[in-house]
């Protein structure tokens, strides 16, 4: 996919962050899109089926997460990469992100080029999901790379992109136990600080809809898959 394919829906609802980051975005050749606010994100998502959205949490009307919920239910939507990109730092309000939906927390004030950089990362996920091997199956469960979705006993499961890439790789190697920093590394990238319950956050998620025999956590050191519960 070229960069002038690409479309991303910008949304803050200061005037300054909207023309500098869509400046250097447009300067990249991607497309951009901007929003003030919540309720414009939903309706600009809806139109124009962006691949990327950078959504600011605090903003009048609609904050982001709302919005982020609410474009999250939209299934032709519910694969579009959603990133926060917000002045608040604290470890409570990524948490609250990753619980509607998204992807990635991005923290102002970010230079353009530590932006641009990141951005790509978050784009590259695009190609991977274009190339990937076919449906993948272990017990009663099957994963299907391509559409992000997961069985479960003929039973269709949608899951937003972190919960599938985290589903993913612990049922890469069943029984092994990955360790915290590995999922980090290798689920949200090593450009990318998210407070310490991000994970435990997405594994709950995970045994709501999976089943929670299928996890275990063992203590001070990570989280493992398992077929059956012990």
């Amino acid at each position: 996919m070229n960069k002038g394919d690409i479309k991303i829906l910008l949304v803050d609802d200061e005037p300054d962050i909207l023309e500098i980051v869509g400046y250097n975005l447009k300067n990249e050749g991607y497309q951009v899109i901007t929003a003030e606010n919540g309720q414009e994100a939903i309706k600009f998502a809806k139109k124009h089926n962006p691949h990327l959205i950078l959504l600011d949490i605090m903003m009048p009307e609609m904050d982001g997460i709302e919005a982020c919920e609410k474009i999250r239910q939209i299934k032709y939507l519910e694969n579009t990469i959603i990133a926060f990109l917000t002045a608040r730092g604290e470890d409570y309000s990524q948490v609250a992100g990753f619980e509607a939906g998204a992807d990635d927390y991005i923290t102002k004030p970010i230079k353009p080029k530590v932006l641009i950089s990141k951005i790509k990362s978050l784009l590259r996920r695009l190609k991977s999901n274009s190339g990937d091997e076919e449906a993948f199956k272990i017990g009663d469960i099957v994963i299907d790379r391509e559409e992000y979705v997961v069985y479960k006993a003929g039973k269709k499961i949608s899951l937003p992109r972190k919960e599938f890439e985290l589903f993913s790789l612990l049922t890469s190697k069943p029984g092994k136990v990955f360790k915290r920093e590995v999922i980090l590394d290798t689920v949200w990238g090593n450009e990318v600080v998210v407070g310490g319950r991000t994970i435990d956050v997405h594994i709950r998620k995970l045994r709501e809809k999976i089943g929670d025999n299928h996890f275990k956590t063992v203590k001070g050191v990570g989280y493992k898959f398992v077929l059956t519960s012990k």
